[in-house]
């Protein structure tokens, strides 16, 4: 009998699993999507929504509250659910990087994924094209369709009777309809900040483009809600009704709260657009909490049942974001960092032996010495695959908030030791960069970063496991001499196989602002590794809810979280509000009951996700100990840091400088480097400035471009 037959077997039931799965969660989608199209129709409003409200009117969630759980609520819950355990039944694999070659299907679906350059939306793929437009017409669909129906009952004969022109009372109907389809676009605002979120993870998002879509929604939702403001302030104005603007109804809308949210909401947002946000990060960095404001103010403005809506995303992003302040309070073991000549520094921590990631994920740093608010986001650099126990990430001199680090770190007489605390880390699931034939790496200054990881886990796959890689061209482009420094980083401290035979890696590096090679200083030539001192306070970086099983316990907190709300608010509700209100909505405060529910969605968060987080915690306990009792053998007498030069050209990088090709005073053709490349498969990657972006994806966009699949990847620093 053959002993990997099982093994098969066993992968192909798994594989089954997912597709059935990954079947259902479609289908539970297409049902929700279905209901967003049907809202504005008459059918819903006037029959199926009656008939729901009636079989699902009790004492315990009122009557209107167990309806919009039931349709809006759930549906998103029960697809979050479905994802952990997709996501947990293709977690064992031996590599982050799927080995697949493209069939058929997969090359019709690649024609999809080819980049274009739309203005206003930047570089997209028609996919990404195509759903937006999607998007864009489900909103365009509600707010016609309320409109038809509504101005159609407006009519001189109407509007008189209310003290009102014809004009005025479409604009008050079109300011309420506006304030419907924000809610709709506000649904989806929080998914793509759910970093660690199996929504995110399931539909395969990256960083790059959770952020993307994530700016997309915002825009539209302050767009669409600012325009709802003003309809109504003009409307006010036009029926002198202006005092309606400080109005806080004790049921039903409470107009002072929507403008409260309105104006956290256009704080927020004129940040966000790039002059500012380039010029003063800081100011958007701290505007950006102002979410708390614009959301909770929110929910007192149009009351928890028709919040229920938008209640999905933000409630997923709430276990997410308590789940990352309970992992930052731990202060991570930083163990070393090397500090380059080109005030670049790769910072080395300990992390858990279980903790796996994929290459170009990204994690959260905060260094309270420097701010106690302010986290950074980073591109880690290392391996999980070559490098089990450490995790690095790579930082240049950039901001206020980078070059103190540098400075703090790179000094002649660095700390001791430095208190870190670490978000993470977040990325895809997987990667295919294993289908290409040929991988081109295409970066330009600091946007190498992501592409060190890539090269590591495939040193791991070529050498380690003997499994055979794509070609790897890796073209990048630096101001100064200074910065080829940088490619000492693509092999790390330790964990490098002593030779690279199996890789087939060819770097071409141009260096555009020097017409030839310059003579460094002396201390130039070195790559200089700090070494901190170990803390007891100090731990390895671990996941939040362990490591073989992290995605069966988010499921856990999701739904155990969700029962604890359901409970508790039925409870609340049938022996406090129901004897006060009978389910007529007119006695007991909206505001308050709206309260209520979010201080009771918060309560049951912050109990199941402490308790699954406490319960992995102590699971992991051993392995830290351990650790802990390594670096506690370490003698008491040595230095509290110690500094170690090493030549740049030092044995690790010896078969990796004889790959590595410089030219000076010119900037790569790309457009030869692509089109002279014949392979079947030719996976292009990348990372650096807006405008090298744009160019590679107008080449790949081209019809020479065929073999040619592109991806750009964002980098953080």
């Amino acid at each position: 009998m053959d002993p990997q037959r099982p093994a098969a077997q066993g992968g192909g039931g798994k594989r089954a699993m997912r597709a059935a799965i990954a079947a259902l969660a479609a289908a539970v989608f297409g049902g929700y999507l279905v209901l967003l199209v049907a809202m504005p129709t008459y059918a819903y409003k006037h029959t199926w929504l009656p008939a729901l409200r009636a079989k699902t009117a009790t004492t315990y969630f009122g009557t209107n509250q167990g309806a919009n759980i039931l349709v809006f609520t759930s549906p998103v819950v029960v697809i979050a659910l479905l994802g952990c355990v997709y996501l947990h039944l293709g977690k064992n694999n031996n590599s982050h990087i799927k080995n697949i070659k493209s069939g058929e299907g997969e090359n019709r679906i690649e024609i999809w994924k080819r980049p274009m350059i739309i203005k206003g939306l930047g570089i997209v793929s028609r996919i990404e094209l195509a759903f937006f437009l999607m998007f864009i017409a489900l909103l365009i669909w509600n707010l016609a369709t309320y409109l038809f129906n509504d101005f159609a009952r407006i009519t001189t004969i109407s509007a008189a009777r209310s003290g009102e022109k014809v004009w005025e009372a479409k604009l008050d109907m079109a300011a309420l309809r506006l304030g419907l389809v924000g809610n709709i676009a506000l649904t989806f605002l929080f998914f793509p900040v759910t970093r660690g979120s199996s929504v995110v993870q399931f539909l395969g998002l990256t960083s790059e483009g959770s952020i993307k879509y994530h700016i997309w929604l915002g825009h539209i939702v302050m767009t669409i809600f600012t325009a709802h403001g003003l309809c109504y302030i003009i409307y006010w104005a036009s029926t002198h009704q202006i005092s309606e603007m400080v109005k806080w109804e004790n049921t039903g809308i409470s107009n002072l709260a929507g403008e409260i949210s309105l104006v956290a909401g256009l704080f927020l947002w004129v940040t966000t657009f790039p002059r500012i946000r380039k010029r003063m990060f800081e100011l958007f960095f701290y505007t950006h909490y102002l979410y708390i404001l614009f959301v909770f103010f929110f929910v007192l403005h149009v009351g928890i049942s028709y919040a229920s809506i938008m209640l999905p995303g933000f409630f997923l992003f709430i276990i997410d974001r308590y789940l990352r302040f309970l992992q930052s309070r731990q202060h991570v073991r930083l163990v070393s960092a090397r500090v380059l000549p080109c005030h670049t520094v790769e910072l080395n921590f300990s992390k858990n032996k279980g903790l796996n990631y994929s290459p170009t994920s990204i994690m959260f740093m905060n260094v309270p010495s420097i701010s106690k608010l302010q986290w950074h986001p980073f591109t880690i650099s290392s391996s999980s695959s070559l490098e089990s126990n450490d995790i690095s990430v790579i930082i240049k001199r950039e901001g206020k908030w980078t070059t103190k680090l540098i400075d703090l770190v790179a000094s002649p007489t660095p700390p001791d030791r430095l208190d870190v605390s670490i978000e993470g880390p977040y990325g895809p699931a997987s990667t295919d960069f294993l289908r290409h034939d040929l991988l081109v790496m295409v970066s330009g200054g600091s946007g190498v970063t992501p592409f060190i990881s890539i090269i590591r886990d495939l040193i791991h796959t070529a050498e380690t496991l003997k499994n055979p890689t794509p070609q790897i061209l890796l073209i990048t482009a630096f101001k100064n001499s200074a910065d080829l420094t940088m490619l000492d980083l693509l092999l790390p401290i330790s964990g490098t196989p002593p030779h690279l035979s199996n890789l087939n890696l060819q770097i071409e590096a141009y260096v555009t602002r020097q017409k030839k090679p310059q003579t460094p200083p002396q201390d130039s030539k070195f790559v200089r590794t700090v070494l901190f001192k170990p803390s007891p306070t100090d731990a390895p970086l671990a996941s939040t809810l362990g490591n073989d099983n992290s995605w069966l316990w988010l499921a856990a907190v999701i739904a155990s979280s969700f029962i604890i709300y359901l409970v508790s608010i039925g409870i609340l509700t049938r022996y406090y509000i129901y004897p006060i209100d009978r389910n007529s909505n007119r006695v007991y405060s909206t505001a308050a009951r709206a309260a209520i529910h979010v201080a009771l969605i918060c309560a049951a968060v912050a109990a199941a996700a402490k308790a699954g987080f406490m319960w992995n915690k102590a699971r992991v306990g051993k392995e830290t100990m351990q650790i802990r009792n390594m670096e506690g053998a370490t003698p008491t007498s040595s230095p509290p840091c110690c500094d170690v030069e090493k030549e740049m050209e030092s044995l690790p990088q010896l078969s990796l400088a004889e790959s590595i090709n410089v030219y000076y005073g010119e900037r790569p053709d790309l457009k030869r480097y692509l089109f002279e490349r014949k392979e079947s498969s030719v996976g292009v990657l990348v990372c650096g400035p807006r405008k090298l972006r744009r160019q590679v994806a107008h080449i790949c966009s081209s019809d020479l471009a065929e073999n040619l699949h592109f991806e750009s990847i964002s980098f953080s620093w």
